[in-house]
């Protein structure tokens, strides 16, 4: 299966998937409990990596006092996020190489955001997020389950191609503390009837606080 450019992608779809997306917590009550209990946990800088064109996952921790920034690797997912929340933070970046230095961030949110890298390329990435994280920070992590990869190349009207790497309960765990991070919840739900008909994972892991 051929990889696509995520960051064309979205360029391309960005005002087309906030309308769709902007409101979706609404309807996640899962979610948002996991985001509350983020929110309550986190005290300092945090970053929401992949944050996309709607910034609502960004804008649902503001509302609750979390200090955070929106980042994403689309240009132009930025702007319209920056356009929607005018007084919100967004900066473009690649979860990759994350923009943080080393252990800079109380915390660091990634939704469904590494799904959209190639699964060789999931290490890189995992390590990057504990790289920024402070001494007993917190990540939420949250991916599709399932075997293999999945995608499709045709996406809100757009002759654009979009790829999901899918994980099971037990390697989204390697992957994170081979990245160096304890896991200390992990979760998996059945898709509400709005969503893509995936199973959901989510990990709350933590920085090892330094001895």
């Amino acid at each position: 299966m051929t990889w696509p450019d995520i960051r064309a992608t979205y360029d391309a779809v960005a005002t087309e998937y906030a309308d769709a997306f902007a409101g979706e917590l609404a309807n996640k009550p899962f979610d948002r409990a996991l985001l509350d209990e983020f929110a309550a946990r986190v005290d300092g800088p945090v970053f929401d990596v992949g944050c996309g064109p709607a910034g609502h996952v960004t804008r649902y921790l503001v509302d609750r006092g979390v200090r955070i920034v929106g980042v994403d690797v689309s240009p132009v997912s930025v702007a319209e996020a920056r356009r929607r929340n005018p007084n919100m933070d967004f900066r473009i970046g690649d979860l990759r190489a994350i923009p943080a230095a080393d252990a800079a961030l109380a915390g660091v949110i990634a939704f469904y955001s590494a799904i959209h890298l190639p699964r060789a390329e999931l290490p890189v990435a995992f390590a990057e997020l504990a790289r920024v994280l402070a001494p007993d920070g917190t990540l939420l992590l949250a991916m599709h389950a399932g075997v293999g990869e999945t995608g499709v190349d045709e996406w809100f009207g757009r002759e654009v191609s979009v790829r999901v790497t899918l994980v099971d309960s037990d390697e989204l765990t390697r992957l994170v503390e081979s990245a160096g991070l304890t896991v200390v919840e992990r979760y998996e739900r059945r898709p509400y009837p709005s969503e893509y008909p995936t199973p959901r994972l989510y990990v709350v892991a933590r920085r090892t606080p330094l001895s």
